[in-house]
């Protein structure tokens, strides 16, 4: 998504102006998302100062949400990771992907399973909420079986409010679509996709909320997940026997970006 835009940080004149329009827009704002992209590979140092502007310019604010990546937490301790909480750091949504390590390794992640149980055991112990992504299919017809069961241990043992998943979709332009065509990963068909989705649904026991983006027709997703594990899977496998591959891969074909 980012390959032709260089990061780098905001200066904090650029945050401090931003500020300063969204109290004139919304001064009794009690909730606010740090974007873009993965804020915190910034240090504690740096995102310290931020998030106390946050609650200068918007004293009534109580809620910040992000997105990172499982190794932007690598340089932050509990006792930051704390204070960061203090000062409004609610919630974070991790782009995991994988648990498994032939996977994260193959899509070249950066971070293994053992990273992401030790990373997420420190938000635990700092008392922040996060979110965890399955991504359905990036394995390949290959390695799906190990990915759906391999993720779902290490989810199971990282214990996130929610599991989000969606199905991988081939853009124009990336690498894995090249890969593709050369005959270097197989993708997954629709069937195949629903198949690993239920293993993974039928390995994940940890009691979330459960959001699923697949192109099944029917709604998997809301809270309790535990509650409605055995109507999930019950949905998934109809959809496996029965389901409609061609309006499902359609749907996949249509889209043109994230």
């Amino acid at each position: 998504m980012y390959k032709d835009v260089r990061f780098k940080p905001q200066p904090m004149e650029m945050i401090e102006n931003d500020l300063q329009e969204l109290a004139n827009i919304a001064p009794d704002a009690k909730t606010i998302q740090l974007l873009s992209a993965n804020p915190l590979v910034m240090t504690y140092n740096r995102l310290r100062p931020i998030l106390e502007k946050i609650n200068e310019y918007l004293p009534e604010i109580e809620y910040v949400y992000t997105q990172t990546r499982v190794s932007d937490l690598r340089n932050k301790t509990v006792e930051e990771l704390e204070s960061l909480k203090e000062l409004g750091l609610r919630e974070i949504s991790l782009g995991v992907e994988s648990g498994d390590d032939w996977t994260l390794k193959r899509i070249n992640k950066g971070y293994t399973s053992k990273d992401i149980i030790e990373q997420c055991q420190k938000l635990t112990d700092a008392g922040i909420d996060f979110w965890m992504s399955f991504l359905n299919g990036v394995s390949g017809r290959e390695h799906s079986h190990e990915h759906a069961v391999n993720s779902a241990e290490i989810f199971n043992q990282c214990n996130p409010m929610l599991v989000g998943t969606g199905g991988l979709t081939l853009f124009p332009g990336t690498p894995l679509l090249k890969e593709a065509q050369m005959g270097e990963f197989t993708p997954l068909s629709e069937k195949e996709m629903l198949i690993e989705l239920k293993t993974f649904v039928e390995h994940l026991t940890c009691d979330c909320s459960f959001i699923t983006h697949h192109t099944v027709s029917a709604s998997l997703s809301g809270p309790h997940f535990l509650e409605r594990k055995s109507q999930i899977i019950h949905v998934l496998s109809n959809e496996i026997e029965n389901g409609d591959f061609e309006r499902m891969a359609q749907i996949r074909r249509n889209k043109r970006s994230l």
